[in-house]
């Protein structure tokens, strides 16, 4: 479900930009949104997960910088049955924690 509202959201946010460069540059104009909208979608895809952990300035640690933190997230991913995600610690004085990747062998978890 969650895979057809991001879907459906693309698809809307597409649709309003293309209207938006038919209203500014006619038919050309919306042709030029499409290709646009098309390559800020796939950059999206592929880099959302790096962009997210930068933007939190998120650092990579491994069993030896972080046992603790490390092992519950190794546990966890063992008793799931899903591979082993990066794991990255947040700097902050707020407390936050978050997952993000396209898929498990690309996945990320941050605290």
């Amino acid at each position: 479900m969650n895979i057809v509202r991001t879907a459906m959201l693309l698809a809307f946010m597409t649709a309003l930009f293309m209207g938006i460069g038919l209203l500014i540059g006619g038919k050309g104009g919306m042709m030029i949104a499409l290709l646009v909208a098309v390559a800020m979608n796939f950059f999206s895809y592929w880099n959302s997960d790096r962009m997210v952990l930068s933007m939190y300035g998120a650092k990579e640690v491994d069993e030896r910088t972080a046992p603790e933190y490390y092992g519950i997230v190794r546990d966890l991913a063992t008793n799931a049955g899903l591979p082993m995600p990066r794991v990255y610690v947040i700097d902050s004085d707020q407390p936050n924690a978050f997952a993000t990747g396209r898929n498990p062998q690309n996945a990320a978890v941050a605290a």
